[in-house]
């Protein structure tokens, strides 16, 4: 598999030679493993998720360390996290000795107590997430950016069924004690149908008949593994008023049409679906460049009592903000515009610019702009847009 870079190695190059360790969390088969060892070729590997390692590990494990060769890639650690102070031990005692322990996991806040408990100050942290179209433009609305999908397309059903099928019975069941997966797996189909829409998790609870905190106990889950995107409205009001609940998005587009049932392009094109589905696409690819280019995530929405929505605000900084329209067409019109500008235009003391992203990959046969605050933006161009 020819291997495609990822916009986050310069980030993890620059960190390899200031910290003694890289911890690298996301989203199982996002692609870890496969960066940091194309990063550092010459570094051992262990998995840690052989039953023979997970035992050594806790029967010996400065013994396990001892063995090891380094640079190492410790992969999965989130399944013996109890390695974090035995790590610590040792970069204390070399402490200039840079780039040596490369270490990945899969769930993002079991880890991250571990690496404040152990590693703070010793450990740079980064997150990756599936591939976004600024790193290849095989990855798309349908398709999603799941390494092995866009590598293997004609088998994406198979992989996303395999994937749901293990990612419920390993790492879910790792968070918690979930004992009914089939009313969990209901609970994934029903969370793709409500995606692009404000969060009730009562309106979720009852068909499935499960209590509220069971709801917030499952979306915990899936956004602390990297499944799911909760976006919150934007935090001033600008004399409006404004909805509470956070949207809901998923952070593969390939997994939600799957879930959806979608079963091909041609198909979404004529779903219900599609809207939100390329409306996901848009938040997630924002996520993406913000995360791999070594930012924080800062996406929000605006919808006010009064009907006033815009799908994306994306601070930017000194009073400077995007607003997003994200639409599934290739022919934009004015109309389009009309939230933006209204929003853009009550927004006193900040620099707002506005843009109306449609479904072309490309600025190809697009109008330069719908009105004179809001111009367009294809897919492509979502980097620029933000300055990314």
């Amino acid at each position: 598999m020819k291997y495609i870079q990822r916009t986050l190695e310069s980030q993890l190059k620059l960190a390899a030679k200031q910290f003694p360790s890289i911890l690298l969390t996301g989203p199982r088969r996002a692609g870890k493993t496969t960066l940091l060892r194309h990063l550092a070729p010459k570094a051992s590997h262990v998995l840690l998720e052989s039953p023979d390692v997970v035992a050594q590990v806790r029967s010996d494990p400065n013994g396990f360390l001892d063995s090891l060769s380094f640079p190492v890639v410790l992969d999965e650690i989130q399944n013996t996290p109890e390695l974090f102070a035995y790590i610590r031990a040792r970069i204390d005692r070399q402490p200039r000795k840079m780039g040596q322990w490369l270490i990945t996991g899969s769930q993002e806040a079991p880890l991250m107590q571990g690496v404040s408990e152990s590693m703070a100050g010793r450990a740079a942290v980064f997150q990756l997430l599936p591939f976004s179209r600024s790193e290849s433009p095989r990855v798309s609305v349908f398709r999603g950016g799941f390494p092995e999908v866009i590598q293997r397309p004609k088998a994406a059903d198979i992989w996303f069924r395999s994937y749901i099928q293990t990612y419920l019975e390993r790492d879910v069941r790792s968070v918690t004690s979930i004992r009914d997966l089939s009313t969990f797996r209901r609970f994934l189909a029903l969370l793709a149908s409500r995606c692009g829409q404000i969060l009730n998790r009562t309106d979720m609870a009852a068909p499935l008949g499960v209590s509220v905190p069971t709801i917030s106990q499952w979306l915990s889950i899936l956004e602390i593994t990297g499944q799911i995107l909760l976006v919150p409205p934007f935090y001033e009001n600008f004399g409006k008023r404004i909805m509470k609940s956070p949207k809901l998005y998923f952070m593969d587009t390939g997994l939600l049409c799957h879930l959806l049932g979608i079963a091909n392009e041609k198909s979404l094109g004529e779903s219900v679906f599609l809207g939100p589905v390329f409306e996901s696409f848009v938040a997630s690819e924002i996520v993406k460049l913000q995360i791999h280019s070594g930012r924080s995530k800062s996406l929000y929405f605006f919808r006010d009592l009064k009907g006033l929505e815009v799908d994306f605000l994306v601070p930017l900084g000194d009073r400077r903000v995007v607003l997003l329209e994200a639409k599934a067409t290739k022919t934009p019109n004015p109309n389009m515009a009309k939230p933006a500008d209204r929003l853009a235009a009550s927004m006193k003391g900040y620099d707002a610019k506005s843009y109306v992203v449609c479904k072309a990959h490309t600025k190809e046969n697009l109008y330069p702009g719908l009105t004179p605050q809001t111009k367009i933006a294809a897919l492509d161009d979502l980097a620029d847009v933000l300055g990314y």
